[in-house]
């Protein structure tokens, strides 16, 4: 394995985690909430009904906030390039099937790796061990068994 030196980011990779740390702390705090993307963005997708308005605001303020971080972070340094190394229907394939596994998961990585880990879920372990397990297979078959 090598390390390209040149694209680590220490300093921006730190401030990135310890802002995700903050987000998930401070939505349990003030609004007793996990911080799991997948059931705030999900919960937004659905037709609201009266008792869920009153959520509908805090969730769309946390998802705005992330489509706006990597704005604010442009003003003060360049962002790092995007590459799709694949096609755009095995892209699309992907995002469906990890929508599929988190409703099955009960939950994404930000839910059980960041707020489940932190909160000394033995569920939530048990689910980040089968994220971090089918990431690891995925990547060896593509790269040693398929390509």
């Amino acid at each position: 394995m090598n390390i390209f030196w040149s694209e680590f980011t220490p300093w921006a990779s730190l401030a990135g985690g310890l802002l995700i740390g903050l987000s998930a702390a401070l939505l349990i705090a003030l609004l007793g909430r996990v911080a799991g993307i997948s059931g705030i963005a999900a919960a937004l997708l659905q037709l609201p009904t009266w008792s869920s308005v009153k959520q509908w605001g805090w969730r769309l303020a946390f998802i705005l906030g992330m489509v706006a971080a990597p704005l604010l972070w442009s003003l003060f340094a360049p962002l790092p390039a995007m590459e799709l190394p694949s096609n755009p229907t095995i892209i699309i394939a992907a995002g469906l099937l990890v929508g599929f596994g988190t409703r099955m998961g009960s939950g994404c990585t930000s839910g059980h790796g960041v707020c489940g880990l932190s909160r000394l879920s033995l569920r939530s372990l048990a689910a980040t061990l089968c994220f971090i397990a089918t990431g690891a297979i995925t990547v060896f078959v593509m790269r040693h068994v398929i390509a």
